[in-house]
């Protein structure tokens, strides 16, 4: 029997919904199974809502046709509500917040969060869906992104990689909180320390920082040039705060980069033992107060001491647990499975 799955909404640009979909459609594609953006088509076996849309009178309309629906879930908007991004950005987010609910609550007929914490996260919010649920962690193509064992680092100096889609936004706190890390890490090893940032910059947050000549911005980096950026860095900075499931420390892992960061979000759950090193925030994360970062400097510096059985573990780690073709045949499993 073949199957279409029609996948909702079309994303672009850069960020962890749009890479997801390109990798999912590729995933079921190998598989032989038809993707569609088209709601409406007569022979679909099921619709993966990324997030939501705000045609929500397509997914009525498909439930009422018997259609499964399957609802992908990261976090939710918050951060607007700490700080000042403007009212046309509030209203966004508290628009797309009810959207979200709205399909979790009244359309999906099962939901695919993306790590635990995310589940509880909603369920506090929002208290329980009234369907099923499933917790798929995020996926990488493992023989794109692997090591390199030829790759020679820096001997002078350490380099730390920071790979978001936007820096903008109200997140700049992650941003600031890369730089006291490498500020800090400096003054406790003695030695110079590199920060590179990958990501949409934004329009005018580059300035305020374009006197430290020991940042390099490389803006907006293809998925083609990624997995050698990955190898060129000592550590990789997970920035983000409250993270669903960043992809960008999933494709370090898978290149064998050690992963630090503090202790928000998932990344607890996703790194495990040995694959880099989390600290205590030692401030208040959800009001976007900056991180105190000399006990994840000296975390960081053990780490570094013993970076090759790391980077090891780290890729160890994503082979097991992270790969494409087990994410997909999770996806598969809830898509087809009534």
């Amino acid at each position: 029997m073949t199957h279409t799955i029609c996948i909702l909404p079309q994303h672009r640009g850069v960020g962890g919904p749009a890479s997801f979909k390109v990798r999912i459609t590729a995933g079921l594609a190998e598989r032989g199974i038809e993707t569609t953006s088209d709601p409406h088509g007569s022979n679909l076996s099921a619709i993966l809502v990324i997030g939501g849309t705000r045609r929500l009178d397509q997914l009525w309309q498909a439930h009422r046709r018997g259609i499964r629906i399957v609802q992908r879930l990261n976090g939710m908007n918050w951060v607007h509500r700490k700080t000042h991004t403007g009212l046309q950005h509030y209203l966004r987010s508290e628009v797309n917040n009810w959207i979200l609910s709205t399909i979790r609550r009244n359309q999906a007929d099962h939901i695919v969060y993306q790590s635990a914490f995310t589940e509880g996260w909603w369920d506090k919010v929002y208290g329980k869906a009234p369907c099923p649920s499933t917790i798929i962690h995020n996926g990488v193509d493992l023989n794109n992104f692997s090591p390199d064992l030829n790759f020679q680092l820096p001997g002078d100096r350490i380099r730390i990689l920071v790979v978001e889609g936007h820096f903008g936004g109200g997140y700049e706190v992650g941003l600031e909180n890369a730089i006291r890390f490498c500020s800090a890490l400096r003054e406790r090893i003695g030695q110079p320390v590199e920060l590179i940032l990958a990501g949409d910059p934004g329009k005018t947050l580059p300035l305020k920082y374009v006197s430290l000549d020991w940042i390099e911005w490389k803006g907006v980096v293809s998925r083609a040039d990624l997995p050698g950026l990955y190898r060129s860095a000592h550590l990789l900075f997970s920035a983000d705060i409250n993270a669903s499931c960043p992809n960008a420390v999933i494709e370090a892992l898978a290149c064998g980069l050690p992963v630090v960061g503090y202790d928000t979000g998932s990344l607890t759950e996703l790194l495990g033992d040995d694959c880099g090193a989390i600290a205590s925030y030692g401030a208040d994360p959800t009001a976007l107060q900056p991180a105190n970062p000399l006990p994840l400097v000296e975390s960081a510096f053990r780490v570094l001491a013993e970076r090759k059985r790391f980077g090891l573990n780290a890729r160890r780690r994503a082979a097991e647990d992270f790969g494409l073709e087990q994410m997909v045949a999770q996806y598969l499993k809830v898509l087809l499975t009534p």
